[in-house]
């Protein structure tokens, strides 16, 4: 016989909601004890392991090559390039700090606060599309690390550097096998990693400031001219330009309930966030711009990515130390920023069958497989012209299109059409309450999105996608609203 009570309960800790779980709910089809709110004890994140979370994932070699994509993607100089990056973290830390409070009180992952604005079964859809742009993501960042470590051991073995591109191939998978053991530990391995992480990147970045700035004028590298037709508007680019930097974070602004449910209190994801985000996103990025600008005084040719950079010093010692760190840097942004949410995403789908285990496993086989074009570029058994930092700089656009709505509809449903209330009982059940699919919540969602199709597909409508972030969230909250008002008074 079971040890639980028949029916689960729920009770108030502080400003916590928690869930003793009864027979009901663990029965349930849509509950397993990875994906179960968490308790109160368990909430113990302050606001300096949060803003650690942010300085572990923001330091990366994506974040360091943003000021290039700007300048080289979007026709900004130097100066409008930092600018935008900053604005657009501001931006963006509206939908994560609102998104975050019901993950906070309720202690529940993003899939089940989904259910509550697109159904129970309808959450799939939403969570999966997130799910698969972190996989793409977290292949990216395997190729990155795996980058370093076939230049650590490099230094360290003349017999691994002959082996060239296999050598980054074996080195993608090592690294692979670190990230998924990290998550696989779960949520107390990832907040002691991200706050080991923050400081050691922190004194890393001010180290390669350091190397730097005797070979560099921060004067010449602001005067850089924008790449840009004269004369052409500097709107429409710096639109463009702020909707792809706010897609940067845009996936995080839909799962951060992922994290957010281990907060201590709403105050502390708040202002975790708040010094967390925006300054390092500026300083790294910013860090990428000078030391684009120095490679070639201090290493004889542009080089846009900080391995590579590293790669070129003389020096084994300092090779494999920085590499090191760049490793440390990957592992502390692939586990928080594109592991967690496709794990939970994955178990949401079936979450008796689905653990976070197995969930952890099966993003890690679709990011090979997603970077496995590239893979196999390294060995030499496929040519293509396309490269990594094309393809992801053409995601950030694309992909905040579709997650603008997301985050809209998350928005105006907790604080607008639930204030802030959730049925937690009824988050984890079929038929207690909330929908299997919310009608509302896809009107809101296939109407900003169906735009967007139409404006790649016609070339009309360019503006819609060109600011598909703040189009699709602005007009997705506004329809669910709308639309979720209207069920309410037809029921009344």
């Amino acid at each position: 016989m079971s040890d639980l009570p028949s029916v689960s309960s729920l009770r108030t800790v502080g400003e916590h909601v928690e869930l003793d779980v009864g027979d009901d709910i663990a029965n349930s089809p849509r509950y397993n004890e990875d994906i179960a709110p968490t308790r109160a004890s368990q909430r113990t994140w302050s606001r300096w392991n949060v803003a650690s979370l942010w300085v572990g994932m923001a330091i990366c070699v994506p974040t360091y090559t943003l000021g290039g994509v700007l300048t080289a993607y979007f026709g900004l100089s130097v100066a409008e390039a930092l600018w935008t990056i900053f604005v657009a973290n501001i931006i963006v830390l509206i939908p994560l700090t609102l998104n975050a409070f019901p993950g906070t009180r309720y202690g529940i992952p993003c899939p089940v606060v989904l259910r509550a604005s697109f159904g129970i079964v309808g959450s799939n859809v939403p969570s999966l599309i997130r799910a698969i742009v972190a996989c793409g993501w977290f292949g990216v960042q395997t190729l990155f690390g795996g980058i370093a470590i076939h230049l650590l051991l490099s230094a360290l073995f003349d017999s691994w550097a002959a082996l060239g591109g296999t050598g980054e191939v074996l080195g993608f998978f090592i690294f692979w096998v670190a990230n998924i053991l990290v998550v696989i530990r779960g949520s107390e391995s990832i907040k002691h990693l991200e706050t080991l992480a923050a400081p050691l990147l922190l004194i890393v970045a001010i180290g390669l400031i350091v190397w730097a700035l005797p070979k560099v004028t921060m004067s010449e590298i602001l005067a850089v001219p924008a790449n840009r037709p004269e004369g052409s508007s500097f709107i429409k680019y710096f639109m463009s330009a702020l909707t792809a930097m706010v897609g940067f974070w845009a996936t995080l602004s839909l799962n951060i309930p992922d994290f957010s449910r281990y907060a201590r209190s709403q105050r502390s994801q708040v202002i975790g966030q708040i010094i967390g985000l925006p300054l390092t996103m500026f300083l790294f990025s910013g860090l990428g711009v000078v030391l684009t600008a120095a490679s070639l005084e201090l290493v004889g040719e542009t080089v846009s990515d900080p391995i590579n950079l590293i790669g070129h010093i003389d020096s084994p010692v300092w090779v494999v130390l920085s590499m090191l760190m760049i490793i440390l840097a990957t592992i502390s942004t692939n586990t928080a920023a594109n592991i967690v949410s496709p794990t939970n995403s994955f178990q949401n789908i079936a979450p008796r069958y689905i653990n976070e285990n197995r969930g952890v496993l099966i993003t890690g086989i679709i990011g090979i497989l997603l970077m496995g074009w590239e893979l196999l570029k390294k060995l030499g058994w496929l040519e293509s012209d396309v490269s990594v930092e094309s393809l992801y700089s053409n995601w950030l656009l694309g992909y905040s299109s579709l997650l603008g709505p997301i985050a809209g509809i998350m928005i105006v449903d907790y604080f607008l059409i639930k204030g802030q209330a959730y049925n937690l009982l009824a988050l984890y059940q079929d038929d207690a309450g909330y929908p299997a699919w919310n009608k509302a919540g896809f009107t809101a969602f296939l109407i900003p999105v169906g735009l967007t199709l139409i404006a790649i597909s016609t070339g009309k409508l360019n503006w819609f996608y060109d600011y598909g972030w703040f189009t699709g969230s602005i007009l997705g909250g506004l329809i669910y609203y709308l639309a979720a008002r209207g069920e309410i008074g037809s029921k009344v």
